[in-house]
């Protein structure tokens, strides 16, 4: 049988596009700064840079990190913001725009 030079799709190409609010993958999360969604990302799936608004850093592409937005109605694609796992995880006590040198 000869053999076929075009690249196979694998099960992940297709699926690669998750619904915002799909269950499995992400969780709820409260605090005193409300009610969050939480959804973490592995460096495989990140494709592109995104600034993370804890540090205002860049978190390069391939990186793996956490994406986070407002739960409940009001809570939609446009709230989604990218944050190193450590940043949201220190985030109460470490405010943006405060920066400590």
């Amino acid at each position: 049988m000869p053999r076929s030079n075009r690249p196979r799709r694998s099960a992940r190409a297709v699926d690669a596009h998750v619904p915002l609010r799909s269950a499995a993958l992400t969780r709820a999360e409260s605090g005193p700064d409300g009610d969050w969604l939480v959804r973490s990302v592995p460096g495989s799936s990140s494709g592109k840079d995104y600034r993370c608004p804890g540090c205002d850093q860049l978190i390069p592409a391939g990186t793996g990190h956490l994406v986070t937005w407002p739960s409940g109605e009001w809570g939609s694609v446009e709230d989604r913001r990218h944050w190193h796992t450590a940043c949201w995880g220190a985030r109460l006590r470490r405010r943006p725009g405060r920066r400590r040198y």
